[in-house]
């Protein structure tokens, strides 16, 4: 055997058990969101998890990874790899393109469920399978060709996402700000008089194993996406992970004290979520105490962020946006500010890089933003052509467990059903 196959066959187990890590965080978001939403709407929270596994992997590997990784004359769009046949010839060596096809479905898989969680308690099940398909074969590849495609345009001109702050967070954060304001608030959530009324979590120690799960799953999100397990980065990246979601928790905690006066539970957890979605951008290019920065201010600024959504009535049960959406944005420029000279194609501002990745990052960012907010806008609005996007208030009021899905969360021991009501038409 000769040291390169050697070589390969470790880069192989690598990305192969990173994907499995990556894959593990759907078992997170499951039950983190699972703990936020109310008990009579968790099972609908599992069965979009399923949908977005099984779907997502299926249109992935029909379409969808062509899309994103497949060569391309113009920078737009990939043209080879439907169903993986065809010219992949561009893609790394190091791995088989089945390998690197794995490690690529796990990141779609958790694109969607990010916008699943802004959805929560009033989307319809059927709909939801249809923007499934939309964004996993259609708005996530495309947007991903241009950032992570040699080829792709924003590549080109030189944006930096190592594992995915801009390509995977901001665009599931910007989808997911779409889809809550589409969908409208929860039925109660807000007063006439302009009141908010509280919706606590129906179990937040379920949501926070939930959120342990998802950081668990995070250093291969960010780790693995070297593709290679004998990146002498590995660790680094590691590292920079470990401290920006330690900051961003622990940001989280002082800054709810103060704000406060308590400690707030979902706040901490989003907090520890904000940072990693933070450092996913520049986990490979910036320093341990840029990490710490990073992962503080993602952390006190989705609290903020929070706050401005539920001032203006826009109902996020899980805090998606606010988690994705502005600590991807704060990531992806912060690549721009910390680069460190040698780590990246460009140094960020702070290391005398000048304004250039900066401006890079800041287009990369807009153009992602708008990308999966309009787009996903468009879809709904196809989609509610067809049938209604949001579930009557009928079938709210009840929880969509049992109105959509026929069958309770949590069940007393001699509780009976009568199926025949519950699947009547």
């Amino acid at each position: 055997m000769q040291l390169s196959d050697l070589s390969n066959g470790l880069d192989t187990v690598w990305v192969v058990l990173t994907a499995a890590m990556i894959l593990l965080m759907e078992g997170g978001f499951a039950l983190l969101e699972a703990g936020f939403v109310r008990q009579k709407n968790a099972v609908s929270i599992i069965m979009k998890v399923f949908v977005d596994i099984s779907f997502g992997a299926l249109i992935y590997y029909v379409f969808g990874f062509a899309l994103m990784h497949g060569k391309d004359a113009g920078g737009l769009i990939g043209l080879t790899g439907f169903n993986m046949g065809g010219d992949l010839t561009h893609l790394p060596a190091n791995v088989s393109h089945d390998t690197f096809w794995l490690f690529q479905c796990a990141f779609v898989i958790a694109v969607i469920s990010i916008v699943s969680g802004a959805a929560a308690e009033r989307i319809h099940f059927r709909a939801y399978i249809v923007y499934t398909i939309v964004m996993t074969g259609l708005i996530y590849p495309i947007s991903g060709h241009w950032i992570w495609s040699p080829n792709g345009w924003l590549a080109k001109i030189g944006m930096i996402d190592f594992a995915g702050s801009a390509a995977i967070h901001a665009l599931g954060g910007f989808a997911a700000l779409a889809a809550a304001l589409f969908l409208g608030p929860r039925l109660g959530r807000y007063g006439a008089d302009g009141k908010v009324n509280i919706v606590p979590p129906s179990n937040l120690p379920l949501a926070s194993v939930g959120a342990f799960i998802l950081w668990f799953g995070w250093f291969g999100f960010n780790s693995g996406s070297t593709l290679s397990a004998t990146n002498p980065g590995i660790g680094h990246i590691a590292v920079t992970t470990m401290l920006a979601s330690a900051a961003g928790c622990a940001a989280c905690i002082l800054f709810t004290i103060l704000r406060y006066q308590k400690a707030d539970p979902p706040m901490v957890i989003n907090g520890a979520l904000a940072g990693l979605v933070g450092i996913t951008a520049g986990c490979a290019f910036v320093s341990d105490g840029a990490a710490i920065l990073i992962g503080a201010v993602s952390g006190i600024v989705m609290v903020l962020a929070s706050e401005w959504l539920e001032k203006r009535k826009v109902d996020d049960p899980v805090g998606a946006f606010a988690v994705h959406g502005i600590s991807g944005s704060i990531g992806t420029l912060a690549v721009g500010l910390f680069a460190l000279p040698g780590a990246a194609s460009h140094s960020g501002l702070f290391y005398g890089g000048g304004w250039h990745l900066l401006g890079v990052q800041a287009l990369g960012l807009a153009v992602v933003a708008v990308w999966g907010f309009g787009l996903t806008w468009i879809a709904l609005k196809a989609i509610n052509l067809w049938r209604p996007v949001r579930v009557s208030s009928d079938e709210e009021l009840v929880g969509l467990d049992v109105s959509i899905h026929g069958v309770p969360a949590y069940s007393r021991e001699h509780d009976f059903i009568e199926v025949d009501k519950l699947r009547a038409p």
